[in-house]
């Protein structure tokens, strides 16, 4: 006898109330899971929400390591998502002090706009690495259905369309870059550039980060970044973003580098 030749119909999902949680974990693959994202960015934060929302996690964000530091001593998230730049240290150090000794039981994951930060992010003890811009939510899912325990079994979806964050979020991280700068010394060269990178990437501005990385080795160059940011900022639609004390401040500290 023969054996039939496919392709089959699929096997239809069992239907009823008793059978509510499968249609639940299959739509949404990370329901139920918890995450901490600790990330400066609001327009990279705000692709990290659009993709758990889309998957069913829920998540809370600190935006420093103190902040992170603060939520983990009462807060145990299923997993930790830390942005390896961040304004008050490097956020390897919290992944060292998360996957030594007992840790915390948490998936520890990095993130970073410099693709090269996997390698810093794996020696420190993450178990995985994303990289910016965060896009495509079946490599969000996969990344952490592959390592959180008792999630292995599960796939991601089949609808991977490109996460558009809201363009507000962008503005006020120019906003905040210009507001940086505008501080002069009081803020770290490298925090800035870094900052300014992981903007540029996550928005594919291409010119952006070639002037955050000519800022990273000259004076001229930052005060060039500043001006370019300028532009950015006045392109906004947003006129109370247009005038804000951020992009005053950033304004007149330009001015005041050129006619210095």
């Amino acid at each position: 006898m023969p054996y039939p030749q496919g392709p089959f119909p699929a096997k239809p999902m069992p239907e009823g109330p008793g059978f509510a949680h499968l249609y639940d974990r299959v739509a949404l693959p990370l329901a139920g899971v918890t995450l901490l994202a600790v990330e400066d960015s609001r327009f990279a934060s705000e692709a990290l929400r659009l993709l758990c929302q889309r998957s069913g996690a829920r998540m809370r964000r600190a935006e420093t390591l103190a902040a992170a530091r603060r939520h983990l001593a009462v807060y145990r998230p299923d997993v930790v998502l830390v942005d390896l730049g961040l304004p008050d240290g490097n956020g390897a150090d919290l992944i060292r002090e998360l996957t030594r000794g007992q840790g915390l039981g948490s998936l520890v994951l990095a993130i970073s706009g410099d693709p090269d930060g996997w390698s810093q992010a794996v020696r420190a003890g993450a178990a995985g690495f994303l990289e910016k811009p965060l896009q495509s939510l079946a490599a969000f899912q996969k990344m952490i259905l592959t390592h959180l325990q008792g999630q292995s079994g599960l796939v991601p979806r089949a609808d991977d369309k490109p996460i558009q964050p809201d363009p507000q979020a962008l503005q006020d991280d120019l906003l905040h870059a210009a507001d940086l700068i505008a501080q002069g010394d009081e803020n770290p060269r490298r925090y800035v550039v870094d900052f300014v990178s992981g903007i540029a990437r996550s928005s594919n501005d291409t010119a952006l980060a070639c002037a955050a990385a000519s800022a990273r080795t000259s004076t001229e160059g930052m005060i060039e970044l500043g001006a370019l940011l300028g532009q950015r900022i006045s392109h906004c639609a947003d006129p109370f973003a247009i005038g804000s004390v951020a992009g005053a401040k950033a304004g007149v500290a330009i001015g005041a580098h050129k006619t210095g």
